[in-house]
C-alpha cells in the first residue's frame, strides 16, 4: 500500500506523541520534531506508510536519546490485557479469532480500568465482522504444515497467544512460527516481549530482523525470509502488516485487523472502523 494524503499528518502527529513520551526537555522535544520534519521531506508517492513512518520515528528516537519511549505504555498495555484474557480462556476457536481481531481494536493503555476494558471487549464480541473469512482460514490451516503469525502491538499479544493456543489444540500437526520486531518501535511487540509472555509454548519465536513496522521486504533478515517463503499460511495482524504486504496479493496471507484509518478503509473499499478476517486479494 502506497501513502495516501492523510499519512503525512498521521506520521507528524505520532512524532509529537513520541517526543512528549520520550523526554520532559522542551528544547530536546523541539530538536526531535525538527529532525522529524527533515526526515519527512523524503516522502514520495511510492512511500509505504509503515516503512516511511518507522524510519522517521527511529530518527526521532536517536535525536532525543530515547530508544523505547513507549516502554511504560507497553508494560501497562500488557498488564491490562493479561488480566482480561483470563476471563476468555474457555472460548471456542472461532471466538478466539474474533478476540484476536478485537485485541487490535482496543487501545489498552489509555484511560481504561480492567473492568471497563473487559466490558468493551464483551460488547465487541457480540458484533459481526464486516468481512468474515475465518472458515476459509481454518480450512487452509487444516491442510497446512507451517503457519507464520505476524504480531502487531503489545497488549493485544495476549489475545494472539490465546488464539494460538486454541490453534495448537485444534491443529497439533501445525509447525507455528511467531514473528515480532527485532527492537522497539512505537508500541509494537518485540521478540523479547513475546518470550516474556510465553509464546515459546505454542511455537518458535522469530525476529523479522528489523525494527521497521510490518514486513519491509529488502530490510527483513534472510532467516525471516526463509520462514516467510516456506509458510503455507500467513496470519498478519494490524494495519502495518497490511500496508507492507497488500501489494503482493499473496493468497497465503489472511489479515486480522480493524480498518482504523481512512486510507486502509479506502484501500479495502469498506467503511472505516470495520472488523475483518480477510484473505489477501
Amino acid at each position: 500500500m502506497k501513502i495516501h494524503y492523510e499519512c503525512f499528518a498521521c506520521v507528524a502527529n505520532q512524532c509529537q506523541r513520541i517526543v512528549e513520551m520520550a523526554t520532559e526537555d522542551i528544547e530536546l522535544r523541539k530538536k526531535g520534531i525538527i529532525e522529524a520534519a527533515r526526515l519527512m521531506s523524503s516522502i514520495s508517492e511510492n512511500s509505504i506508510p509503515a516503512i516511511f513512518g518507522s524510519e522517521v520515528f527511529l530518527g526521532v528516537y536517536r535525536t532525543v536519546g530515547n530508544y523505547d519511549p513507549f516502554r511504560k505504555y507497553k508494560e501497562l498495555s500488557n498488564k491490562l490485557a493479561e488480566e482480561i484474557v483470563k476471563d476468555f480462556e474457555d472460548v471456542e476457536l472461532k471466538e478466539a479469532i474474533k478476540l484476536a481481531i478485537i485485541g487490535n481494536v482496543v487501545d489498552f493503555a489509555v484511560g481504561y480500568s480492567p473492568e471497563e476494558l473487559e466490558d468493551d471487549v464483551r460488547a465487541m464480541m457480540k458484533e459481526q465482522l464486516y468481512i468474515d473469512e475465518s472458515e476459509e482460514l481454518l480450512k487452509e490451516l487444516s491442510m497446512a504444515k507451517r503457519l507464520l503469525y505476524l504480531t502487531d502491538n503489545c497488549g493485544e499479544i495476549y489475545f494472539d497467544l490465546l488464539f494460538l493456543k486454541k490453534l495448537r489444540e485444534t491443529f497439533p500437526h501445525l509447525e507455528i512460527y511467531i514473528a515480532a520486531k527485532d527492537g522497539p518501535i512505537i508500541n509494537d511487540a518485540t521478540v523479547e516481549d513475546l518470550k516474556k509472555v510465553g509464546f515459546e509454548e505454542v511455537g518458535k519465536v522469530i525476529s523479522t530482523g528489523t525494527r521497521i513496522v510490518g514486513v519491509p521486504f529488502g530490510l527483513v533478515s534472510k532467516e525471516f525470509m526463509e520462514v516467510f517463503e516456506k509458510a503455507d499460511v500467513i496470519i498478519a495482524k494490524g494495519q502495518g502488516n497490511f500496508e507492507t504486504l497488500s501489494e503482493r496479493k499473496d493468497r497465503r496471507v489472511f489479515y486480522l485487523l480493524k480498518a482504523k484509518c481512512r486510507p486502509i478503509a479506502r484501500e479495502l473499499n469498506l467503511p472505516q472502523g470495520s472488523l475483518l478476517c480477510i484473505r489477501a486479494r
